[in-house]
Order: structure tokens, then sequence, then C-alpha cells
């Protein structure tokens, strides 16, 4: 493909507007065209995103008060996880995003982590060690002074709808065409390249690359081009979630996702600037939509004056992102159940690690199979990280929770991972051996461990002999804080000016 040929992304979203942008960006020679049906809306609900999301703007010098305050977003150090575990002292956890302050707090964690997997008394609950935490705690935002050098790792939460829409109007002026039509079939050549879309009264789009966003019906790579779908439903149960939109409360807005174990599943709470976004996602293997409903309602203290909306989840991915002259992307590519926000982060690695793999191959095919063969290892290095939360979870009131607990369909590096922490192995350094530190970092690992209280009990543990000094590690967190300043303020001052 040469850099003056055409691009055609098939379904709009924050999906479909984040693909045609960094095309855009990184192709400015090429036309790319969006083909966008009106009828056919978003599944966003609601999201949170990964750091990573701070650098998909920075890359297109899109500035925090641009985008946020039309999207009504705000700032997230992270995720606490609430009812995982019903082992004393580990009924919630906090998951923070990396920091560089870190360096001075994460050896600590990991040296007491390491102690009581070995049998001593140390304190491992990760909440005290980190900056992050912290901040989520005081309801602070995520941004130092001026005066303190430190980078804080953030994410966001943001209403899903307006940030498609605002990524269309972003695309519009990096000479992205909107086609906001309905396709109605897709021309597949005798060698099997897409030659061009078929849209309403029997106009077609042609195009040299074609990028399906239709979400799970993945119009182009499975149901025209035949690609094979692998399900996650062995080791991943949920399927269905329920979403119920709250008024934004009173109290001070924590920059943090809250997920809550319920009977048969989780419900996510996520501050926008306007409302609270909610759900339950479920297993109807266990739940009915109805009883997860009611179950919901309970949870937020909700009658039946809040509508609720139901949403089903195709959970996996498609064997090869990647397929003749068609890239999968978003939920046409796969999803992995939106515990940890992965999907907006898988969409932005996909797109950038495609544009360098199409770049060194001389615009051409060559490296289809590497790339194809990195992305299936990151679906697979994220979905093992959200097994690992069901498959270590600390609960047994419903079969759904033992039965998360008792599965074996683990892949060879889950199994590593887990036996290596049971019995006082070195998981940091089998994370690197094993090349999933690009996925999900050890301390993110030892966190997830360490939150549920997988240890010894506390009857085993003899005292420990080497003692990290917390009061000063207390202090150090506590006055750097002082370099932060209140949520609320920031998410005012950024829709100021």
């Amino acid at each position: 493909m040469s850099m003056d040929q055409r691009i055609v992304v098939l379904g709009g979203g924050t999906a479909g507007w984040m693909a045609a942008c960094l095309f855009a960006h990184a192709w400015p020679r090429t036309s790319v065209t969006v083909i966008e049906s009106p009828d056919i809306g978003i599944i966003g609900v609601g999201e949170g995103s990964t750091p990573q999301l701070r650098a998909f703007f920075a890359k297109l010098g899109i500035a925090e008060a641009e985008w946020m305050p039309a999207c009504n977003a705000t700032y997230k150090a992270g995720i606490e996880f609430r009812g995982w575990s019903d082992r004393p002292g580990h009924d919630r956890y906090f998951h923070p995003f990396a920091s560089e302050l870190d360096v001075h707090t994460q050896p600590q964690f990991h040296y007491n982590t390491l102690a009581r997997r070995r049998g001593a008394d140390a304190p491992a609950h990760p909440d005290r060690f980190f900056v992050n935490t912290a901040i989520a705690r005081a309801a602070l935002a995520p941004l130092p002074a001026d005066n303190f050098p430190f980078d804080i790792g953030y994410g966001y939460h943001f209403d899903a709808h307006l940030v498609g829409a605002f990524l269309r109007t972003h695309a519009a002026t990096l000479g992205v065409t909107h086609v906001p039509r309905r396709v109605v079939e897709v021309a597949v050549d005798e060698a099997g390249d897409v030659t061009q879309l078929v849209i309403e009264d029997d106009a077609a789009i042609g195009g040299d690359l074609f990028v399906d966003c239709s979400g799970f019906q993945s119009v182009i790579a499975q149901k025209a081009l035949g690609v094979r779908f692998l399900p996650f439903a062995t080791n991943l149960f949920n399927d269905a979630a329920v979403v119920m939109p709250t008024p934004r409360p009173e109290r001070a807005i924590a920059p943090q996702t809250v997920s809550t174990a319920l009977s048969n599943g989780w419900a996510w709470s996520i501050p926008l600037t306007n409302r609270t976004g909610n759900g339950y996602v479920y297993s109807t293997r266990y739940c009915s939509a109805e009883a997860a409903e009611a179950e919901l309602r309970a949870h937020l203290g909700l009658g039946e004056e809040v509508a609720a909306r139901h949403l089903t989840m195709k959970v996996g991915r498609v064997e090869h992102s990647w397929s003749a002259n068609c890239l999968a992307v978003g939920l046409a590519q796969g999803f992995i159940e939106p515990l940890e926000a992965t999907a907006l982060h898988i969409v932005e690695a996909t797109v950038e690690t495609f544009i360098r793999a199409y770049e060194e191959g001389g615009f051409t095919a060559a490296h289809r199979d590497a790339f194809n063969t990195r992305i299936a290892r990151r679906y697979e290095g994220v979905r093992d990280y959200i097994v690992a939360h069901y498959r270590l979870n600390r609960r047994s009131d419903t079969p759904y929770w033992r039965e998360n607990a008792a599965h074996d369909h683990l892949s060879d590096d889950l199994k590593a991972i887990m036996t290596a922490w049971f019995t006082g192995g070195d998981v940091p350094a089998l994370i690197v051996e094993r090349d999933l530190a690009a996925y999900y970092a050890p301390a993110s690992w030892e966190c997830l461990l360490a939150g549920y209280g997988t240890f010894p009990d506390n009857a085993q543990l003899t005292p420990a002999r080497d003692q990290v000094d917390l009061p000063r590690l207390d202090d150090f967190i506590a006055r750097c804080l002082l370099n932060f300043g209140d949520h609320g303020e920031a998410l005012d001052r950024l829709s100021e000016g």
C-alpha cells in the first residue's frame, strides 16, 4: 500500500474514531473514510481507561482541557475492589496505576509480600504502599504541583458516546471523511481480499485496507472473511451486563473505579462529572437478567424509577486480527470483560502495532503473521490477569464463586505465576522471564494476590525478623500528598478553561 491509497473504517463509536484518528495522524497523505450507520448505537455505557489513553490524546495533540469537559470526564488513579475476598482484613484493596514515586515504596511492598508468603508475619496489604492509593482515598487529582517533578500514572472515566462524537469532530480536522450510511454488502474477490463496501442505495466505497470496527457483529472479519472466533467461556464466565446510571453524588468524586463483587459477578461504579455510571457484569449460567437487575437495584438502593439497560457480551478474540486486507479492531476483534478497563487500551495497541508492522513491511503483508502472534499474545496476557481475579477469589457463598475458584482451565503462564506465589518463589523475576510484564507489571500481580489475602493462615506465621520501616513509608506518602490538589477543583478548572 502506498501512502496515497485508501483506508475504509466500518463502524464509528470510540474504537472506530480512535482508529481513524491514529491512521490519519500517522499517514496524512492517505485517504481515510469512516462508514457509520446512524441507526446502530454503540455499546458504551460510561467507561474507564488505563493510562494508555493519556498517551493517545497526547499523540494527537489534544489537551485535557479540550476533551475532558466535553466528555464529562474525570481522572482515574486506579480501581478499588470490594468484597472479592472474605478473608478478614482483605474485604477491599486498591489496584493503583504506576507512578514514578513507586520506586520508593514498591520494593518494600515486594519484600513484605515475599516474607509473608514464606511464613513471616509482615504487613503485606497493598493499600499502605502506593501513592496513587492515597491520592484516591483523599479524593485528590493525580496531578502533581509544578514544583513536584514526579509523574503520576492515571487514566480517565468518560462518557463513551461523547468521546466517540469528540473524536469524530477531531477526525474531520485530519481530513477523515464521514459517511453516515448503512453497509448492506461486503464484496470479496477470488483472492479473498475485500474490494468494496456496498452501502444503501447500491452505492459502493472501495478501499485498499478495511478496518472492521462493526462491534460484536464483526461484519467484515468474521462474517465476510470467515475469521474464526475463539471464546473465553471456559475461564471467563460472565456474558451479560445490566446498566443503570445514577445522579452525581453530593460527596467528593474520588478518582477511582469501584468494583464490588455481588452474588454472580461484580458491579462497577464509574464517576463522571454529571452522573455515576453503574452496572452489573454477571454470568447467565448462574443468574437470569431479571435477578441481576433486581440485585443491582438493591445494591444501589434504587426502585423502579431508574430504567435499566441489558447488554450481552461476546467474550473472546478472533484467531487473526489481521486477515487478508482487513484489520479487526475493538469489539469486532475481541472483548475481555471490562474488569480492568482494557478495551480501548487494546484498540490503541492494535492500531499502533499494525502501523509499525505495515511500515516495516513496506506497506505489504510481510509482517502479518508476526503481528497476529503479538496481538494474540496481548489478548492472552490480559485474559490471564482477569482470570486470576476469579480463580483466586476468596469467596464461597454462591456456586458462581466456588466454581470460578475451582476450575483448572488455566494457561501455563498463569499456572506458573500461581505456583511461584504459593511456593514462595520470585514472582517478578518469573513475569519478566516469561515476557509478561508488557501486559501487567509484577507490582500489579502482587497487588492482586496480596489484596485477596492469599497468604498462609495467620496461625502459621512467625514473627518477622527484618522489619520494613512502615512509619517512615507512611510519612513519605503523606508528605507526597501535600503536592496534590482536590479532584473536584481540578475538574472545575478544566471546565473553566
